[in-house]
């Protein structure tokens, strides 16, 4: 069995359930070393959210871990010296690994690592990165060639999706280092006990005055500005004589502002933040999930929408939309700010009963098909034994 040590910030809720898949494997044996020492003492500050925010779900279960010393004045993921850890590449050598799997470069810890270990035993990365909203001038060509130098210490990138490809392909690495590992999300979790979860959505809209022929647009996450949750309140204003409900789900910094904007609107509905155990009856309650982000790498949340049984409408900036929707199918890829496109998608709707339960049926079909975690550890595990 090859030992894989695994290179990341936190606990997150992502990847936890890929860490268990992992220990299950009967190839490879990982062990996770987290770097944000601090962040295993409980609930953090989230800035983007404004409050602390502490997962309901179980994060450090099934699977081996150590939180490594950090000794950062100002510990966290906002800055490359966040990640202080003196003592990260002699305990990984103490425990001799075959393989290194890297979460993230951009923190000083981190990169020394993969300076390390280059050479060595074969190091692996993970990010999602884009080429989306990178803009021209010299600041560009500095970061290209930065970046370069990076990614000739990786020997393999497990690669998210086709813009995050692109990105590994301009920055120097090659097509024979690439791994397909999708974006996935735990999809049994969200989409099951699905009758329970849906009589309790249906509870829930009645509270919220929803009423049966609504169709529910809904947006789940932070309320600021790259987001763009203001577009989704302008979609509220140009659809307040359509039987259509806007659901914002989060809290953040432009939450007084949209709320101003939004209260003679009858047909939208703010909810603060929802914890991880409530999500999937969250996504229960719509029709359509929206993410109307100016820059998004990816977009973790429209998979967990998926495998709730929602259809899409993502901006063109966000960075798995090329690869989650099939246009039409599924849902509908827009540019940013395009209220016309989402406009006609929805009236479309509206005007063809029927048709949106097959978009939000394939969009189930879709995630569980092509974005899931057992995927992932097929292609980890068929690469790691394949270079050793």
């Amino acid at each position: 069995m090859k030992k894989l040590a695994i290179i990341s910030t936190h606990p997150i809720q992502y990847n936890a359930p890929l860490f268990r898949l992992l220990a299950e494997s009967k190839t490879l044996h990982p062990r996770v070393y987290y770097t944000w020492e601090q962040s295993g003492k409980g609930a953090k500050y989230d800035p983007g959210f404004g409050k602390n925010i502490e997962w309901d779900i179980p994060l450090l279960e099934g699977y081996e871990f150590e939180f490594v010393p950090n000794s950062a004045d100002d510990a966290g993921t906002h800055h490359f010296k966040g990640m202080i850890n003196p003592g990260l590449n002699s305990v990984i050598e103490a425990w001799q690994p075959d393989v290194l799997l890297v979460y993230g470069w951009s923190y000083d810890s981190h990169l020394k690592a993969i300076r390390h270990f280059h050479g060595r035993i074969p190091v692996l990365f993970r990010g999602d990165s884009t080429l989306l909203n990178e803009e021209p001038g010299l600041r560009r060509i500095l970061r290209r060639l930065f970046l370069h130098w990076v990614y000739r210490h990786v020997d393999y990138a497990l690669y998210v999706g086709t813009n995050n490809k692109a990105y590994y392909l301009k920055h120097g690495m090659k097509e024979r280092q690439l791994v397909l590992a999708p974006h996935a999300v735990d999809n049994d979790r969200f989409a099951g006990h699905d009758a329970e979860r849906r009589q309790e959505a249906a509870q829930w809209k009645r509270l919220l005055g929803i009423k049966e022929n609504e169709l529910v647009l809904l947006y789940a996450g932070k309320l600021e500005t790259v987001k763009d949750p203001a577009f989704i309140v302008g979609l509220a204003e140009k659809w307040k004589d359509l039987p259509v409900k806007v659901v914002l789900v989060g809290n953040g910094h432009l939450e007084a502002e949209l709320k101003e904007k939004a209260k003679a609107l009858p047909n939208i509905l703010f909810l603060d933040f929802q914890n991880q155990s409530r999500m999937p009856v969250v996504y229960r309650l719509a029709d359509l999930f929206i993410l109307s982000s100016r820059s998004e790498t990816w977009g973790l949340g429209a998979n967990e929408a998926m495998a709730c049984g929602c259809g899409l409408m993502l901006s063109s900036q966000v960075g798995g939309a090329i690869d989650l929707v099939l246009e039409g199918v599924n849902g509908i890829v827009f540019p940013v700010g395009d209220y016309e496109k989402c406009t006609k998608f929805v009236q479309d709707l509206l005007a063809e009963p029927g048709r949106l339960d097959k978009i939000k049926t394939a969009s189930r079909a879709r995630v569980n098909q092509r974005f899931s975690f057992p995927g992932v550890v097929q292609s980890v595990e068929e690469l790691c034994n394949g270079i050793i």
